[in-house]
């Protein structure tokens, strides 16, 4: 609890522009996990999440090679498509690449209408205009990779798909709680205690980093070459729709998540956004280029260590990155580590 209050009343203050726009404050107590708290403000001027963590990461070692770097979880590679095969080859590749533009200037045209007009759904989750400079309260869970793995496997899905559909059942039932108001307790799982009104619009900025992979390479020394790897902001973000519902299959909310996160992979919008904030940032300010506020919610993750590791000798018990400022009530902020298997969620 003190760490919380310590870290919602560091999100009243902003980092003076009159020194080096970050700062550390180290809080030797004892928690529930770890023997004592170090907690990182930087201004995300400096960077995005992967290029930070890039950065903490050049500061850490192994736990088990003091002198070794540790790992950072790779961007698969595309395979090069290749020019031979038969005609219904040809076609399906051609019909891939239509449908990627198609997706793109549909969600183009969703993006500007939401910007224009299209909010999403007044419900107890949705903040309103000039939330970004109120407090915070930050609160971080740790739960079990191999859980998540668990049920990543069997759905033939991905770690974002899986926390993506734990988010949207919590966020249900949540809602479903308050909508019933404080005489009714519980809600249940069934669809028939539903207190939730119909065709709730919920959606979620989700950044997308737009690196051409994650390396292992120093920092240091890559600033210093002519690498491809780019520091800085290097982000787009795509419009998530959640779907806000009560299932009796808790399954179905991974199901849900798993399919739009696959039409959304099928879709170009995330360069889009990118260049689009690029420019209104650079022609009418910072005001217009940032994040659309006609959303509910953000939410990022960020690839974190794949073993145990120390920083400047002290072993690190866990990572939990998180932001605040936006106009937006809540943030959803998901690392998954090896540190201690470990998957770390975060919420505000």
């Amino acid at each position: 609890m003190y760490v919380e209050d310590y870290v919602s009343n560091l999100s009243r203050t902003k980092i003076s522009m009159s020194i080096p726009m970050w700062d550390l404050h180290l809080l030797n107590i004892r928690t529930s996990k770890a023997e004592s708290v170090g907690i990182l403000r930087v201004h995300h001027s400096i960077g995005d999440g992967v290029s930070l963590m890039s950065l903490f990461m050049s500061c850490s070692r192994k736990v088990s090679d003091p002198d070794a770097l540790p790992t950072l979880p790779a961007s698969k590679k595309q395979k090069p498509c290749s020019s031979s095969g038969g005609f219904l080859q040809r076609f399906i590749r051609l019909f891939s690449v239509l449908l990627i533009y198609w997706n793109t200037f549909v969600d183009a045209v969703m993006f500007l209408i939401t910007i224009l007009f299209l909010d999403d759904t007044k419900t107890p989750l949705k903040g309103p205009s000039g939330v970004g400079s109120t407090p915070r309260r930050i609160v971080h869970r740790i739960v079990s990779l191999d859980d998540v793995k668990l049920v990543k496997n069997a759905m033939n899905a991905t770690i974002n798909d899986v926390m993506v559909g734990v988010t949207q059942a919590a966020l249900s039932r949540y809602l479903n709680r308050k909508y019933a108001g404080k005489n009714k307790k519980g809600g249940g799982g069934a669809a028939g205690n539903s207190n939730l009104p119909k065709n709730i619009r919920l959606r979620a900025t989700s950044f997308v980093n737009l690196r051409p992979y994650l390396g292992n390479e120093v920092i240091s020394e890559t600033m210093k070459s002519s690498s491809d790897v780019k520091l800085g902001n290097l982000i787009g973000y795509v419009l998530f729709p959640f779907t806000i519902a009560l299932r009796e299959d808790a399954l179905d909310y991974v199901r849900s998540a798993k399919a739009t996160g696959k039409r959304k992979k099928a879709t170009l919008e995330a360069i889009y956004t990118y260049f689009m904030a690029k420019t209104l940032n650079k022609f009418f300010g910072a005001k217009w280029g940032s994040f659309p506020n006609q959303t509910t919610l953000l939410f990022s993750n960020v690839p974190g260590p794949q073993e145990e590791i120390t920083c400047f000798g002290h072993q690190v018990a866990y990572v939990a990155p998180t932001c605040y400022g936006q106009s937006n009530v809540s943030i959803d902020y998901l690392m998954s580590t090896g540190i201690n298997d470990s998957c770390c969620e975060l919420c505000q």
